[in-house]
């Protein structure tokens, strides 16, 4: 007899049975984060497609309140598939771009950020992607219904600024 086979031989079924679970935990592992680092690969290329200025809250409203304009601001996670699709075929569009920049200032809020937490938390966000028109004093108007396709997203715009006097805080 080999000596492999007796080593076989000689383990008991509870030490097979674990090194099995061990092999299952580390290929689950590996397989969550390879997803999670294919996820967020993604997520960054949506992003840049949008070829949006990315601001943080804080700076949108600060632009927001020299330029009279509303604030979309976009909570969002980058390995998130929900989101992804928004960037790739709403805010990478070319007339909704036009209309962003036209009538309102862009924040994108990343979940994982401390930033993200304190605007779940300020605006009882839940999920993402989350849409809401916020004045420059950082008020909510609006939540924005999530659409994943451009002309319908535009109308919405549309409605939010026909709807909403922009605000110039004093």
């Amino acid at each position: 007899m080999s000596t492999n086979n007796q080593k076989d031989q000689t383990r008991s079924p509870v030490r097979k049975i674990l090194d099995v679970f061990g092999i299952i935990i580390l290929l689950t592992v590996l397989g969550y984060y390879g997803n999670q680092t294919i996820q967020t690969y993604l997520g960054q290329q949506a992003i840049d497609e949008t070829g949006l200025e990315l601001r943080t809250l804080e700076q949108a409203l600060e632009v927001a309140k020299s330029s009279n304009k509303l604030v979309l601001a976009n909570m969002s996670a980058i390995w998130c598939p929900a989101c992804r699709k928004l960037d790739k075929q709403v805010f990478s569009d070319e007339r909704v771009k036009a209309k962003l920049n036209q009538d309102f200032v862009y924040a994108r809020i990343e979940y994982g950020s401390p930033e993200g937490e304190g605007f779940m938390q300020n605006y009882s966000v839940t999920g993402f992607p989350t849409l809401l028109i916020l004045n420059a004093k950082g008020e909510k108007l609006v939540q924005l219904p999530i659409n994943y396709e451009p002309e319908p997203f535009l109308a919405t715009l549309e409605k939010v600024v026909e709807a909403s006097p922009y605000t110039n805080p004093s």
